[in-house]
């Protein structure tokens, strides 16, 4: 019997890289996993491989059970389309995995005001929607996770003076993932009375290798010694999404670190365990 059995989880950005691996995990551990992402099927993305279709075809080759559901969250229209088609197919929801996520790596200065928008949208509005579209199955029951995928963007440079000024145009994703953290907590401390219900979030101890951050040379490729493998963020949000909400209610955290913690891993490295994380992580 799987840690999810009979558990019905929603994870946003299905298609690929970490949201793929998530979905995946989570089947195998019994959940019915409905697969959010805009590209449902291979070589619609104009830049980036994998898709919805391929992600539940994985998940059924090896006995579990998964739907695809194309939505783009940018939207608050498909937000509560998507967990209105969840409901239907499966029941109640149990879990949402807020991994949908978007980023233009441009200077502040040049930074279009519509991509801004979009991309607060996607990383800080739908989490928002989504939470409150779920928490109307979850409060009732006083029983549910809501997991955001953070990231180490979220700790800024600190105060000047400034020896690297170096422009790597990652100010708006940032600045929308230490707003993220921020959510959770507040959210967190908002459900607490519920007892039975867990809002946490988790950001990767190491950059991870995916077409996205591939494309976007933050790694070298698939195999990069600087990164970490996605299985690992995967099994912490299957940790936060799993245990006790009184034990990671409210949690930030990072990959290696919670599950080091909960002795899920002997060693760890990164963020969180050998360098320091961000603030909301230390409180």
């Amino acid at each position: 019997m799987g840690r999810l059995t009979g558990k019905v989880a929603i994870v946003t950005g299905a298609s690929r890289g970490i949201g793929q691996q998530i979905a995946e995990l989570f089947a195998s551990e019994g959940a019915k996993v409905v697969c959010a992402a805009r590209t449902l099927n291979e070589g619609e993305h104009r830049l980036l491989e994998g898709s919805l279709s391929r992600t539940v075809g994985l998940i059924r080759e090896k006995g579990g059970e998964a739907m695809a559901v194309t939505a783009d969250v940018s939207h608050e229209s498909e937000c509560i389309a998507l967990v209105e088609a969840a409901r239907a197919a499966y029941g109640p929801i149990d879990i949402l995995v807020n991994n949908a996520a978007l980023n233009y790596y441009l200077p502040t200065a040049t930074y279009p005001t519509n991509r801004w928008e979009r991309c607060f949208a996607i990383n800080v509005h739908a989490p928002f929607i989504l939470a409150k579209a779920v928490l109307t199955d979850m409060i009732p029951r006083r029983s549910g996770a809501i997991v955001n995928i953070g990231s180490g963007a979220a700790i800024g440079p600190g105060r000047g003076p400034y020896d690297d000024q170096t422009i790597r145009g990652g100010v708006m994703y940032g600045a929308s993932k230490a707003a993220l953290e921020r959510l959770t907590q507040g959210l967190a401390q908002e459900v607490s009375q519920y007892e039975g219900i867990c809002v946490a979030a988790v950001s990767p101890s190491q950059v991870v290798p995916t077409p996205g951050t591939i494309h976007h040379k933050l790694v070298s490729g698939l195999h990069d010694p600087k990164g970490e493998h996605p299985i690992l963020m995967a099994r912490a949000v299957l940790l936060l999404a799993s245990e006790p909400a009184v034990k990671v209610n409210g949690r930030v955290t990072y990959s290696q670190q919670i599950l080091k913690e909960f002795g899920w891993i002997e060693d760890g490295q990164g963020r969180g365990v050998t360098i320091r994380g961000s603030g909301y992580s230390e409180i």
